[in-house]
Order: structure tokens, then C-alpha cells, then sequence
């Protein structure tokens, strides 16, 4: 495809149909936006991710709604071929009236193309309304971070045969409500592989092993600066690089070709 196409839906449901890897990156201003948009990156994902990486918080549950709407603004004007999608934070879609109303926002002030939300069958008839009224969605099942106090840690999801068929079961539920893609965090490799093959919408994973139809990582994860422990699934692509535009065209061109992740970023 060009590299001056826009990314769209159904951009992403096109490369799924044709098994060509979906790259996605995090980020949270206008000129990393800018740069990873430029370097190919088809969704340019404003993650609730910038509470731990950029305000240093612990867990991403104390972001809010607006500060959502800030960085999706500020990256949206560094975006020129990507999709843009955003996170909807903790408590920001409770209800289909709230859920309605914050991805309202984010689309109509902070520029968002799709949102992304986290939860299973438990938030289908919020995707199905967000779908109802053209706004496009992307699911977030497996490790959920703004569950982790209920989850009881960052721990790997899905490995038990029980909890196996329940994601499952979530992901074609997301997708019957029309949800159009699906990120799937720290599931086993097997698993993700499973779904992404039963699933019509593209699934993109995060340490989910290769056989997703995407890649996406944290910005800071890639380059080598996240405080304290890395995920096993990232891995530091600047170590080998001159600047940052080499490390983020690395990152691409191994999720292109399935070098990213590699068995040991995978569970």
C-alpha cells in the first residue's frame, strides 16, 4: 500500500485478510507522533499508559478523561497517515452514557479515530452502542492495567484451560457487539494465536506472541527508558541504533517480518 494512504478500519481488516502485520506504537505528543507516523506505524495508539511512563504514577488508574483529551490533541497534530487510537481511562465508560460521552470527547476534542477499552463480554453492550453511533472501538481483553488491583498484580492471564475459553468467549463476544480490532496483553502464545485465527477483526497483541496480526509496544519500552522493571515482552530496540528514528524503523521492519516478538518476549 502507499505510504501516503490513510489508515483506516478498513485499512487494518485489509491487512489482516492479506497476513500483513499491523505495527502500533504509544505515544503521547506531537513530534514522537510525528516521528513514528512517518516511519510507518499504522496505529499510533495514546496509551493511559503516559500515567506511568510520563507522569511517573504507579498504576494508570489515577489518569482522567482530560488529560486523555490533552495528549490525544497534541498527538493527533503530528499524525498525517496513521489511526489514531485512545485509550477511554478507568471510569471514563461505566455506563453506555458516560462510555458515549467520554469517546465523544476524545474524538471531538482530542482528534481520536478509534477508541480502546478494556473489559470482556462485561462491556459488550457499551461497544455495541459506541459502535451503533460510528465510533469505531478496539477491545482490550487478558491483562487489563486498570484492573490490576482486582487482578492482583501484572500477571500473565489465560493459562488455565477455564480462564483460556473464557477469553475466548470474550473476544467473539467484542467482535459480535462490532468492535474492530482487539489488543490482547500478556496471554499465552498459544492462545492469542487461537483467537487472532478465529477471529474476522485484526488482533493485536502485546506480549502475545508472534502469531497475533499486530504488534504494539510502549514508545518508552522501545527505547530503552522505563523506570524500574521492563516486561519481559519489550525489548530496548535503541541499544542497536544511531537515534531514534533507527530504532523505531527496527521495531517496524521486525514486526514486519516476524522477528518481533521472539520466543523469549512471549509466555
Amino acid at each position: 500500500m502507499s505510504d501516503l494512504k490513510q489508515v483506516t478500519t478498513t485499512t487494518l481488516a485489509e491487512m489482516k485478510r492479506a497476513g500483513e502485520k499491523i505495527v502500533s506504537l504509544t505515544a503521547y505528543d506531537a513530534s514522537f507522533a510525528s516521528l513514528i507516523d512517518a516511519a510507518g506505524v499504522e496505529v499510533i495508539l495514546v496509551g493511559d499508559s503516559l500515567g506511568m511512563v510520563v507522569q511517573g504514577r504507579e498504576t494508570t488508574i489515577p489518569v482522567t478523561l482530560d488529560e486523555m483529551i490533552y495528549h490525544s490533541r497534541c498527538a493527533a497534530r503530528g499524525v498525517q497517515r496513521g489511526l489514531l487510537m485512545v485509550d477511554l481511562p478507568f471510569m471514563s465508560y461505566a455506563t453506555l452514557e458516560q462510555a458515549l460521552e467520554s469517546a465523544a470527547r476524545l474524538m471531538k476534542e482530542g482528534g481520536a479515530q478509534m477508541v480502546k477499552l478494556e473489559g470482556g463480554r462485561d462491556q459488550v453492550e457499551v461497544v455495541r452502542r459506541l459502535s451503533g453511533c460510528g465510533i469505531p472501538v478496539c477491545g482490550h481483553i487478558g491483562l487489563q492495567p486498570q484492573s490490576v488491583h482486582k487482578l492482583g498484580g501484572y500477571r500473565v492471564q489465560g493459562r488455565e484451560s477455564e480462564r483460556a475459553e473464557e477469553m475466548k468467549r470474550d473476544a467473539l463476544a467484542l467482535q459480535e457487539a462490532g468492535a474492530d480490532a482487539l489488543v490482547m496483553e500478556c496471554v499465552p502464545a498459544s492462545l492469542a494465536a487461537a483467537i487472532s485465527k478465529e477471529l474476522e477483526i485484526p488482533v493485536i497483541g502485546i506480549g502475545a506472541g508472534v502469531d497475533c496480526d499486530g504488534q504494539v509496544l510502549v514508545l518508552h519500552d522501545l527505547l530503552g527508558i522505563t523506570p524500574g522493571r521492563i516486561p519481559k515482552f519489550a525489548h530496548n530496540f535503541m541499544a542497536d541504533a544511531d537515534d531514534i528514528q533507527d530504532a523505531v524503523a527496527a521495531y517496524v521492519a521486525a514486526v514486519k517480518v516476524g522477528e518481533f516478538p521472539a520466543e523469549g518476549h512471549s509466555f
